[in-house]
């Protein structure tokens, strides 16, 4: 049995062979659960020495309606649509946003995480540098949150992408283009996205082309980073047919590296991307790449989030799925352009 500290109402839920929703009832004193597991669950409360964390209680009290945003940065389009996302459901729900970037140090998340404790009835955590439940262990006391594209285990709840299988689609198109060297631009080395869409790469590769090596440039998902890999593939002689880019924004570096050395895309060198960021259908040659529903990720994990504040609250839950499973994936849609010469290989599927 856990610890008496560490003791959640999901083991409770476990214990007595009932539903988190129904614990939470008996914890706050409703009357809609039957008298014979009412008893079971207060039992088992009284043997494992449970006690609702203050946070919990709080809420029953004192509702901010706003829900705290922790991100790994605010640059860019990617944070830009999932902030959306999350502030059009919040916004359906009359929620406010408390947001604060924690730059990917642990220290610091869990120090903003302090800060927000009594501002804000949940938590949405993006940490794809840290270990989610390293934060979750290191904080004084619970709050219902939700981890967005993070390294996740022990059920927390989270929303994630799967980058690993969106990767593997992406090499495997170009594969499918004609593309037989085929180099990728990673992302930073921490990252769990990043991780991720590497080992898709690599374990692609390997099955489409056996034999091919491996061609791994460094990146940090932003632009200049895209653009010093892509002027260094410009360099190789010889250069690869194509570069699957961990991001957009690494992929449209190099689209500009490959354009000022005087090769042009996808003719000399073709390329493809991750995410689908609204600038991907814009730039010239538009740009293959992954689409995540960048939005629709922020839109769910709200939903999440608000799911389990009610759950600590002992209400019933507005939208019974939105914490089932625990680990929400979303599959990545490959979105077929110009930039990877699919038109050379066949006809072209533009979106």
């Amino acid at each position: 049995m856990p610890r008496a500290a560490s003791i959640t109402i999901k083991d409770v839920a476990r214990e007595a062979g009932v539903s988190v929703a129904s614990v939470s009832r008996v914890m706050n004193g409703h009357d809609n659960v039957q008298a014979e597991t009412r008893a079971r669950i207060q039992a088992v409360i009284e043997r494992m020495r449970y006690s609702p964390h203050l946070g919990a209680r709080e809420l029953i009290t004192r509702r901010s309606r706003i829900i705290g945003v922790l991100l790994p940065d605010l640059h860019g389009e990617f944070f830009s649509e999932l902030i959306r996302g999350i502030d059009t459901a919040a916004r359906e729900r009359k929620l406010h946003l408390l947001l604060s970037s924690a730059h990917g140090d642990a220290a610091e998340m869990v120090a903003a995480i302090q800060s927000m404790r009594g501002r804000v009835e949940g938590l949405l955590i993006m940490a794809p540098h840290l270990d989610a439940s390293g934060i979750s262990e290191r904080l004084s006391e619970p709050v219902p949150m939700v981890f967005m594209n993070s390294r996740v285990e022990g059920g927390l709840p989270s929303v994630s992408i799967d980058s690993y299988s969106g990767a593997r689609a992406m090499v495997r198109h170009l594969v499918s283009c004609g593309h037989r060297t085929i180099a990728h631009i990673s992302g930073p080395a921490d990252n769990f996205d990043s991780h991720e869409r590497r080992r898709g790469y690599e374990d692609e590769l390997a099955a489409s082309l056996p034999g091919a090596r491996a061609l791994i440039l460094p990146g940090d998902f932003g632009e200049a980073s895209g653009h010093a890999a892509g002027c260094a593939l410009a360099a190789r002689s010889p250069r690869p047919d194509a570069v699957f880019a961990a991001n957009d924004m690494m992929a449209i570096g190099a689209l500009s590296a490959f354009g000022s050395q005087g090769l042009e895309v996808p003719r000399d060198i073709a390329i493809a991307g991750f995410d689908d960021i609204p600038l991907a259908a814009f730039v010239r040659p538009a740009l293959t790449t992954a689409r995540v529903h960048i939005a629709e990720l922020g839109r769910l994990a709200l939903r999440r989030v608000v799911a389990a504040i009610e759950l600590a609250l002992g209400q019933p839950l507005d939208e019974p799925g939105d914490l089932a499973p625990d680990c929400l994936t979303l599959q990545p849609e490959p979105v077929v352009r110009q930039s990877c010469g699919a038109r050379l290989a066949g006809p072209l599927n533009e979106k």
